[in-house]
């Protein structure tokens, strides 16, 4: 009896306790320096992004989260699952085609990863638990900035540095909107270095991929995420997994939001033993 009255309360102080957390929101932060702001209207317009985050705590672990729209069009977001959860939460914002053309919104992700890495202490946050998620094109771009090194080491951050990659429904071969700035038809398959299957490696950060159902997905979006599963762990990357939600579609981030918190939960946890 005294057992069970001893975890009643203590389920009673956690609860009590995330109740009592509050959170503060911050948006339209630029993420690029005073210099390139000045110099291009859109980038000063379009590179922003916003920080949600709880207040008066330390060491919280934060998920860099990338808004789909093909890479022509949607805006930052902070999803409403993931709030309230003890993470800060940044949603960025980037430059769209056809205003601009590859690799200018990859540059613009890993511009404001670096803004993250060089500004989430001030917050609170540890810089050693930096998660990167996003649906769609978000997706693409997460996994071409944890993937391809070049685009942070330009800010000397080691993209080995991520906790976790958790791209949502993402593109790994070419991504259909650089396909069409080349003038390749949407269906046709092209792998090249704006492609995640171009740079799979073994030493990467740990790589949770999920995707609708393949029946269902768009194009061949389950297919593409198969084989860069396979790649990476014939690479030798000992941390990738393939979560297919079956009887969802491309539209998948509300069974896929839990994964996302699991898998954050999962890492945070290894990286305590």
């Amino acid at each position: 009896m005294k057992k069970q009255l001893f975890f009643f309360l203590f389920l009673l102080t956690v609860t009590v306790s995330k109740a009592q957390t509050e959170y503060v929101t911050k948006t339209n932060i630029q993420y690029y320096d005073q210099a390139t702001n000045k110099s291009d209207s859109y980038i000063a317009e379009r590179c922003v992004l916003d920080i949600y985050f709880p207040k008066d705590t330390k060491n919280f672990a934060t998920i860099v989260w990338f808004h789909g729209g093909g890479i022509t069009q949607g805006n930052k977001e902070i999803p409403e699952y993931l709030k309230n959860k003890g993470y800060c939460i940044v949603g960025v914002n980037y430059r769209l085609s056809p205003n601009v053309k590859a690799p200018a919104y990859i540059e613009d992700s890993a511009a404001a990863v670096a803004w993250v890495y060089n500004n989430i202490e001030k917050y609170g946050g540890d810089p050693s638990l930096v998660f990167l998620s996003g649906h769609s094109a978000g997706g693409y771009l997460v996994s071409m900035v944890g993937l391809d090194q070049k685009y942070l080491a330009k800010y000397d951050i080691d993209s080995n540095r991520i906790a976790g990659l958790i791209p949502f429904s993402g593109q790994c071969i070419t991504h259909f909107t650089v396909r069409k700035e080349r003038g390749i038809p949407e269906k046709q398959p092209f792998v090249d270095e704006y492609a995640p299957l171009f740079h799979v490696r073994a030493d990467a950060p740990p790589l949770l991929l999920i995707t609708g159902d393949r029946e269902m997905e768009m194009l061949g979006r389950y297919e593409e995420n198969a084989y860069m599963a396979r790649m990476m762990k014939i690479a030798g990357h000992k941390d990738t997994r393939l979560y297919e939600l079956e009887g969802y579609g491309h539209n998948m981030t509300e069974p896929a939001f839990p994964l996302l918190v699991k898998e954050v939960n999962r890492i945070i946890e290894l990286k305590k033993k």
